[in-house]
């Protein structure tokens, strides 16, 4: 049994390390004290492919597997979680419906441009009353000739306003429940498509988030994704992907935590040593080195299950789970090891604490984790 990454791997590590290193932490506090989406960043990353990893060369992309994709989000998630965020959208939730789901007209028309970064895209999921229960759809379609007629609200949405593709769930069938929801395509510029205010976060402040507001919105008939009432099947096959990228970003808040934390502990002076000789010290540094290494396994090894097409959704909410939980102790830590300083915001570790919460939410909070994983232990 070898878990050692391989040299293809290993290089693509560095590769993406350094562009995190020179490219992204040089401007991350500065995107996230302004709430700033980075224009440059999206064109930067678009550029160098990294927006298509794990997707064929015949659409644009890089052709390789989701653990070099996971390499990718925990390095630049060391330097930035929003424009980590950005990457792990790009090649997953935003894009993968398509590529699964997709005729090849869509995916021509969609995800070429998305993985290539010709385009931003969307995924519209989350509703005011449909949040852990995404069952609970409220936003209707009704087929009007040619065209659907899209009617609803959605919120909570990550990059609404800027985005050029959308994906939209919406009840199709509003008696059938999850069977009853259907997926589509929606292009920025379609009438009765509108975006509410840009949402004031606690973290990831230079990740936009705003409402989707669809009112009237028509759309052609075949901008419908996949089959009339899969809605809710392709939403939660899109999730499992997205959740092992999120593992793979708390790997690098934690990652990030950790560094930044042994390096003040070295340099850090009180009663005449540095604090990290001060056992109170170590031992907060080793439970978070400790545990990020079983965290990693845990992503890694989800991402090698996906490449090898077996089943996944467990371990990948496992993953998703214990590397989302210890991104917030990790850096909890952090704060608490660098004292007053680390409450400052001149200081890293107090962006990566706001960060890291966000983690143990989104692509299915913490308690949904553990929901899934409890069912697939007592099936």
């Amino acid at each position: 049994m070898d878990f050692a990454l391989s040299p293809k791997h290993e290089m693509m590590k560095s590769m993406f390390r350094e562009f995190a290193e020179k490219e992204v932490a040089p401007v991350a506090a500065e995107l996230d004290e302004k709430s700033e989406f980075s224009w440059d960043l999206f064109r930067k990353m678009g550029q160098l492919g990294m927006f298509g990893i794990p997707y064929p060369q015949e659409y644009g992309g890089a052709g390789a597997d989701y653990l070099t994709f996971v390499l990718a989000c925990e390095e630049i998630g060391r330097a930035c979680t929003s424009s980590a965020m950005l990457l792990n959208g790009q090649n997953s939730i935003n894009s993968g419906p398509i590529y699964r789901h997709g005729t090849e007209e869509q995916k021509k028309k969609y995800l070429v441009p998305i993985i290539t970064g010709k385009a931003l895209g969307a995924f519209c999921l989350t509703e005011a009353d449909a949040g852990t229960d995404a069952s609970n759809q409220q936003t209707t379609a009704v087929l009007d000739g040619s065209e659907w007629v899209i009617d609803g609200t959605k919120m909570f949405i990550t990059n609404a306003g800027l985005a050029d593709i959308y994906i939209i769930m919406a009840m199709t069938d509003t008696g059938n429940n999850s069977k009853g929801i259907s997926a589509f395509v929606v292009e920025k510029d379609t009438p009765g498509l509108s975006f509410g205010k840009k949402e004031n976060k606690m973290g990831v402040r230079a990740s936009h988030t705003a409402e989707v507001i669809l009112q009237d919105c028509r759309i052609p008939r075949e901008n419908l994704l996949g089959k009339e009432g899969e809605g809710f099947k392709i939403a939660m096959q899109n999730l499992d992907s997205g959740r092992i990228g999120v593992g793979a970003i708390s790997l690098g808040i934690a990652q990030a935590a950790l560094d930044e934390s042994t390096k003040y502990a070295k340099e850090r002076q009180q009663f005449g040593r540095p604090i990290g000789a001060n056992q109170a010290i170590q031992w907060m540094i080793a439970d978070m080195a400790t545990e990020l290494e079983a965290a990693r396994y845990l992503v890694y090894r989800a991402a090698w299950l996906r490449d090898q097409k077996k089943a996944h959704s467990k371990e990948a909410s496992m993953a998703k789970l214990f590397a989302s939980e210890l991104a917030m102790r990790a850096s909890v830590k952090a704060v608490q090891i660098h004292g007053g300083y680390g409450y400052m915001k001149e200081y890293k570790v107090e962006r990566l604490m706001r960060d890291a919460k966000v983690c143990e939410i989104f692509e299915g909070t913490s308690e949904v984790q553990r929901m899934l994983i409890s069912r697939a232990a007592l099936t």
